[in-house]
C-alpha cells in the first residue's frame, strides 16, 4: 500500500473497511443487497420506458418521475462484497463520493418539485397547466441537476486540499465526504462546517414538502365530497410512501452517525448501505402498485407477450 505525506501525489490506494466485525457474513450479505440493486434497475428502467411509450404520461408528475428513475438507477459499488474488493484509488475513491452525493442531492430535489406539482395539481387544479408550463418545467430539471452539482463540486476541493499522513482504512463500504476527511491528518473543521451546510439543504427540502402537504391536506379536507377527499388523498398517497422511504433511513443514518457513537460500527455502516439500496428498490413498486397509469401498461405488455 502506498502511503503519503503533505506531497501533491493522489495517487494512494484507500482500503475499505466493509462491515468491519461481520467479515464472515460479506457474502451473505451482498446477496440480499445485490437482488436489491436488481429490483432497483429492471424497475427504474420499466418506469422510463413506460413514461417514454405512453403519450398519457407525458405530463409534469410523470416526467419528475423519470428524474427520479434516473437518479436511482447510478451505480453503488457493490464489489467489495462480491470480488473482495478492498482497495480503491484516491482519485475513484473522490468520483464515487461526488456522484453518490450528487444523485442523493437529485433525488431530494425531485421529491420537492413533486410536492409542488401536488400542491398545484389539489390546491389550484384550474391553473394547474398555466403554472406547469414547458418553461417552468425546464427551470425545474435544471434545478434538480444543477443545485447538487454546485452543492457537491466544493466538496471535492475540500477533499484534495487536507494531508494524509498515515495509511488508514476507510471504515465503510463506500467512499464519503466525511469517512474521507476524518482519514486526513490535517485540521477538518471546514468540512465538517461545510457538511452541516449540505444538510441544511436537505432539511429544508423537507421543511418545504411538509408545509406543501399542510397546505395539500387543508385543501382536501374543505372537499364537500368524502369521494373527493378520497380520491385527493390517493393521488398524494405514492408521493407521501416515497418521501419517507428516502427520508426516513436518510434522517436515521445521519443521527446514528452523529450522536450513535455507543452503536456499533457495523451497525453504521449497514444503515448507510440500506439508505442507498431502499429507495431506489422501492421508489418504482411503490409507484408502480399506486398508479394505475403505470401498471396497466406493463401488464399489457406482458399480456401480450
Amino acid at each position: 500500500m502506498v502511503v503519503w505525506n503533505n506531497s501533491n501525489d493522489r495517487e494512494t490506494i484507500f482500503p475499505l473497511g466493509g462491515f468491519h466485525g461481520l467479515k464472515s457474513a460479506h457474502a451473505w450479505l451482498s446477496i440480499p443487497l445485490c437482488l436489491a440493486y436488481l429490483v432497483a434497475f429492471i424497475a427504474n428502467i420499466t418506469i422510463l420506458s413506460v413514461v417514454w411509450n405512453e403519450s398519457s404520461l407525458h405530463q409534469p408528475m410523470y416526467y419528475l418521475l423519470s428524474f427520479l428513475a434516473i437518479a436511482d438507477l447510478v451505480p453503488r459499488m457493490l464489489g467489495i462484497f462480491w470480488f473482495d474488493a478492498h482497495e480503491i484509488n484516491f482519485g475513484a475513491c473522490v468520483a464515487q463520493m461526488f456522484l453518490i452525493h450528487t444523485f442523493t442531492g437529485m433525488e431530494a430535489e425531485v421529491l420537492l418539485a413533486m410536492a409542488f406539482d401536488r400542491y398545484v395539481a389539489i390546491c389550484a387544479p384550474l391553473h394547474y397547466t398555466t403554472i406547469l408550463t414547458s418553461r417552468v418545467l425546464i427551470g425545474i430539471s435544471m434545478c434538480i441537476v444543477i443545485r447538487p452539482i454546485l452543492l457537491t463540486l466544493p466538496m471535492i476541493y475540500l477533499v484534495y486540499r487536507l494531508p494524509f499522513c498515515q495509511a488508514y482504512i476507510i471504515p465503510h463500504s463506500y467512499c464519503e465526504h466525511m469517512g474521507i476527511a476524518k482519514l486526513s491528518c490535517g485540521n477538518i473543521r471546514i468540512n465538517g462546517i461545510y457538511g452541516l451546510f449540505v444538510v441544511s439543504f436537505f432539511v429544508l427540502n423537507l421543511v418545504l414538502i411538509g408545509i406543501s402537504y399542510v397546505y395539500i391536506l387543508w385543501a382536501v379536507f374543505c372537499l364537500p365530497s368524502q369521494d373527493a377527499r378520497l380520491k385527493a388523498l390517493s393521488t398524494c398517497g405514492s408521493h407521501i410512501g416515497v418521501i419517507c422511504v428516502f427520508y426516513i433511513p436518510s434522517v436515521f443514518s445521519f443521527l446514528t452517525h452523529r450522536f450513535g457513537h455507543k452503536i456499533p460500527r457495523y451497525i453504521h455502516i449497514l444503515v448507510a448501505n440500506l439508505y442507498l439500496v431502499i429507495p431506489p428498490s422501492l421508489n418504482p413498486i411503490i409507484y408502480g402498485v399506486k398508479t394505475k397509469q403505470i401498471w396497466e401498461p406493463v401488464l399489457r405488455a406482458f399480456i401480450k407477450k
